[in-house]
């Protein structure tokens, strides 16, 4: 009986599922002829018209919008389009199967691209949905291929559309220029006859490979972070979106490798500015104007660059000539078109912080100087050099990223004994972390004798200049000595001549004592 019943079921079951089977049949046939009869009955551009209406009837009962990014806007690229492209490149790599890889001129990095697929995205605690559709033109190219019309669709609930969508657009445009700008090569430019010239920018310096104390470099790169986020700010306060730094110090103190450290951590192209190579005030204006945002312009060695020192020394140390004497420099500068015949520093302190300095934005500049004290007051002042930043001689926390960057080991792994010859050394040498570098590369696969010869370096480093403070000390003890007999000379011409002659005798033999020993 059980089996007889088992069979009974099993034939009713077949026959159900083959009556299912004709009926699908039926109809999807059904379809097929009605649709064939559309195309035949309805020309192309109704059955357009009928779909748009069906779909726009569907959407009123749907709770979603729909946005479609074409690639191309006429005979242009879609600029969203690419942002979209690039800000989805973000994080699609982790979330899809199926990814189109390629890699733009100029760029050092792969980029994914939705390969019609989906991925969703979360803003302001919003989600939505992009979907990347490729289709085939009707239309071909010189080779017989079809062109592809490639777009993104983004689907947003109706209530929400109001609220982020165009905020949303703008945060999207935002994080794809810092992507592109990232992923892009970074150039430094030079300039020559009035023109920029690129070439690509491969320095490797970091803060972290920068010899500088890292209470220092935190504070320097907050400042920089907080410049570059700062739009803002700079907008409601009312100032132009620039800063202006100023690195001064010894040669070989480390200035240019701070700048490549700047500008690999903003992410900056650099225009290297040559005042020597610029005409006139008028060529450094056009200069400027070539100036891309996000970069950093760098004028160094400034002292030495164009006449451009202290006009409070200068005036002190120049004789008084007549105005109208033809030959006079200030006649020449101020006449009416003296400015426009050399660059001035009224020039440059325009090209730092006047008017024209505002075109463009988030532009930080920064100037290069081994004497601070020959440079204007009015180009020191906040608002064309902001920040002071002193690079001075490698102190021990410099040292130890020194040992780190050049030995790969930390100055606690030499021993506590060298490590505290070490630290006492290098405060009293007053070395350039140039110096100590150059020892370091030269014995760095020996690590012993790289310290060795370092110790040495800094011994005698500190030792030299134990002895020239001395002299220098009693140098300047003796000038004033000097300056006091001339004084009281001046008043008893008679006494202080004798005074004078026996004080100079007996500082020339003190003198001629020190020399000696120290030579012995």
């Amino acid at each position: 009986m059980i089996s007889t019943r088992t069979s009974t079921f099993t034939t009713h079951g077949m026959a159900d599922m083959k009556e299912s089977w004709i009926s699908l049949a039926s109809h999807l046939g059904t379809l097929a002829f009605c649709q064939n009869f559309l195309h035949a009955v309805l020309p192309p551009h109704l059955r357009s018209a009928s779909l748009g209406f069906l779909k726009r009837a569907l959407g009123c009962y749907s709770s979603y919008c729909y946005f479609d990014i074409a690639e191309m806007d006429g005979d242009s690229t879609n600029e969203l389009y690419n942002a979209v492209q690039l800000y989805l490149s973000s994080f699609v790599s982790t979330s899809c199967s199926r990814l189109s890889l390629s890699r733009p001129r100029n760029s050092g990095t792969t980029t994914f691209v939705l390969s019609n697929d989906c991925v969703t995205d979360v803003f302001d605690g919003v989600v939505v949905r992009w979907e990347h559709v490729v289709t085939q033109r009707q239309s071909q190219t010189s080779s017989g291929r079809p062109l592809p019309d490639r777009g993104f669709t983004l689907r947003i609930r109706k209530c929400d559309k109001d609220l982020i969508l165009n905020s949303y657009l703008d945060y999207i445009m935002d994080k794809a220029n810092d992507i592109g700008r990232n992923n892009r090569e970074r150039l430094i430019y030079s300039n020559s006859g009035g023109w920029w010239t690129p070439v690509p920018f491969k320095h490797p310096g970091t803060f972290d490979t920068l010899a500088m104390e890292p209470e220092r470099k935190r504070g320097i790169m907050e400042d920089l972070r907080d410049f570059a986020a700062g739009q803002a700010f700079y907008q409601r306060t009312g100032r132009a979106w620039k800063r202006g730094y100023l690195l001064y110090g010894p040669p070989g103190t480390g200035k240019s490798s701070m700048i490549a450290a700047m500008a690999n951590f903003l992410g900056y192209d650099i225009y290297d500015l040559e005042l020597t190579e610029v005409l006139s005030n008028s060529e450094l204006r056009k200069l400027l104007m070539k100036t891309s945002s996000k970069s950093i312009i760098v004028i160094e060695d400034i002292d030495c660059s164009a006449n451009l020192s202290n006009r409070s020394e200068a005036s002190q140390a120049s004789v008084p000539r007549s105005s109208s004497d033809p030959g006079t420099p200030d006649a020449a500068s101020s006449g009416k078109g003296g400015n426009n015949k050399k660059i001035t520093l009224s020039g440059l302190l325009n090209f730092t912080d006047g008017l024209w300095s505002c075109c463009g934005s988030e532009r930080i500049f920064v100037f290069t100087t081994n004497h601070i004290e020959k440079l204007d007051p009015a180009l020191l002042r906040s608002g064309r050099m902001d920040v002071h930043i002193y690079m001075n001689y490698c102190s021990y926390p410099a040292l130890k990223i020194l040992l780190q960057n050049y030995l790969g080991s930390e100055a606690k792994d030499l021993g506590q004994a060298a490590a505290r010859e070490l630290q006492e050394a290098v405060e009293k040498a007053k070395m350039t972390p140039a110096d100590i570098s150059e020892v370091l590369i030269k014995n760095r696969r020996n690590k012993e004798k790289a310290v060795n010869e370092l110790l040495e370096a800094l011994k005698a480093g500190a030792e030299r200049n134990e002895k020239h403070g001395e002299l220098k000390e009693e140098c300047e003890l003796s000038g004033v000595e000097i300056e006091e007999r001339e004084k009281r000379a001046r008043e008893s011409p008679k006494e202080g001549s004798d005074c004078e002659d026996d004080s100079r005798r007996k500082w020339m033999m003190k003198r001629r004592r020190r020399q000696n020993e120290s030579e012995n």
